[in-house]
């Protein structure tokens, strides 16, 4: 029999439907494992397990008086620092909200309450989502579970982490420049950045927010799927939300087929100075698998790709200044109480200094700096013109393809402390801004390890509004590649 612990979301649905397993054993199992290895992960920031116990017995006495709220009523889910849970800490790995609670649910929690699913653990981030290695949380270094002196990405890593070390079924993360792409495909896990809009984000708290985007880390593609269906759709407390409703996700898992689906390798991303032979190889190694099926693979040109990371890194930061103003040691999280005497701005000045870590503080800097008079025509709004290049150029990549193949990251996941220089950090998510920039969904499937033994990770993109063709091209990767696999821990 699999253990608790190692069951999909699927499988523990039917699991619970059979009644062979009850949310309180489920929760208990996951809670026993994370007591066990969180301690050397560290992929949680906050945990109630009395709360987490009283809400799967509730959700046991449902089914018994059959009566459960959906298939998944019982499941936990972990939730990264970020998605406000009302009555529970909301930090975003950060000292300036060091003590804040959050005081109502996000609206992908509301969804997912009610469908019954228990939240459960709120998981480490860079701190307010700045970061590809969340080395950068105020509170801790979260470890690869695949060898713990290596990092699990960012900025969502505790939720891949998570999920990788089997510490929870599946999580929630933000995705602004890659940050649930990254850290799954680090983490041997499946990672899915949906259109911008198909999911509200009111409740998470902003970084930069015409990029930001939830969507989920899960243990397969049918997961993603599955939490996908939960979380999407309009919400009117979201002005950027898509008013459409979207497709069944899992329900179209079943029409799946390679059979005409015509996958596009942009030449611009194998030309990118750094790219790992391992990587280079495991793409190849997923067009072929796609081929085999009956795919068609083309070349596909993306010019504008070698402008992604200047355009991102300004947008980000700008937006990032003007979000994160609103930290200032007056209302909520950390006051620096000895400058309280001083005047309000040095108050301002010294509880923003002694809250912020120093990647948040260069992102304000420079985002300040590209919005300050005489430099936003020549940043700023050049930025969002280059921007739309970057729309384009996918759009008529799409003309020719369904999909597109691409690495997630140069590299495998590296070790932490190697990144010394943030612009060397930055420069790693090339593969990924993109994606952001454009709005567009993308999936970061599994497709085998390096020579070390660590997971690489592939991306499918599709066209905006398109989930259903990259979540039907995955799940034919993943069941070519063999399904995932997770470490021993």
């Amino acid at each position: 029999m699999v253990a608790p612990t190692d069951l999909t979301l699927s499988a523990a649905a039917a699991s619970l439907s059979r009644g062979e397993l009850t949310s309180v054993e489920l929760c208990a199992a996951l809670s026993a494992r994370r007591q066990r290895l969180d301690g050397v992960v560290q992929a949680f920031l906050h945990t109630d397990d009395e709360a987490v116990q009283r809400a799967a017995a509730a959700s046991d006495q449902r089914r018994r008086e059959g009566r459960p709220l959906s298939r998944f009523d019982g499941i936990p889910m972990a939730l990264k620092d970020n998605l406000s849970v009302e009555g529970q800490p909301c930090t975003c790995a950060s000292r300036i909200l060091a003590g804040y609670t959050a005081v109502y649910d996000a609206t992908v929690v509301a969804r997912l309450r009610a469908a019954g699913i228990i939240p459960a653990g709120r998981t480490n981030m860079d701190e307010f989502a700045m970061g590809s290695s969340t080395e950068n949380s105020g509170f801790q270094r979260t470890a690869n579970p695949w060898n713990l002196a290596h990092v699990p990405g960012g900025s969502s890593g505790g939720s891949a982490a998570a999920v990788a070390a089997r510490e929870a079924l599946a999580a929630l993360g933000s995705d602004t420049g890659g940050s649930i792409r990254q850290p799954a495909g680090f983490c041997g896990v499946v990672g899915l950045k949906p259109t911008y809009g198909r999911v509200s984000r009111y409740g998470l708290v902003a970084y930069a927010s015409s990029l930001d985007q939830i969507g989920p880390l899960t243990r397969d593609v049918r997961d993603a799927a599955i939490v996908l269906d939960l979380i999407a759709g309009p919400d009117e407390r979201d002005a950027t939300s898509i008013p459409e409703a979207p497709p069944a996700y899992e329900a179209s898992l079943e029409q799946a087929t390679a059979r005409g689906l015509r996958v596009g390798l942009p030449v611009e991303y194998f030309e990118v100075d750094g790219l790992a032979a391992e990587v280079r190889d495991a793409v190849e190694t997923a067009a072929a698998r796609l081929r085999e099926l009956g795919a068609t693979v083309v070349e596909v040109s993306l010019p504008r790709t070698r402008y992604a990371i200047a355009s991102y890194y300004i947008i980000a930061t700008a937006e990032a200044s003007a979000n994160l103003a609103r930290f200032d040691g007056i209302r909520y999280g950390f006051r620096d109480a000895q400058a309280e005497a001083a005047g309000l701005p040095e108050l301002y000045r010294r509880s923003r200094a002694g809250g912020f870590g120093a990647e948040v503080k260069r992102r304000i800097i420079l985002g300040t700096y590209v919005l300050s008079g005489g430099y936003y025509d020549a940043y700023y709004r050049r930025a969002q013109q280059v921007r739309t290049l970057i729309r384009d150029d996918f759009v008529r990549a799409f003309a020719s393809c369904d999909v597109l193949l691409a690495p997630v990251a140069p590299t495998p996941a590296f070790r932490a402390g190697q990144m010394s220089s943030p612009l060397e950090m930055y420069l790693s998510d090339i593969y990924t801004i993109s994606a952001n920039l454009a709005g567009i969904p993308g999936i970061s499937v599994p497709c085998g390890r390096s020579a070390a033994g660590l997971p690489i990770g592939v991306q499918i993109l599709g066209p905006a509004l398109g989930e259903v063709s990259v979540l039907q091209s995955a799940a034919l990767l993943e069941q070519a590649m063999g399904g995932t696999r997770f470490p021993e821990l």
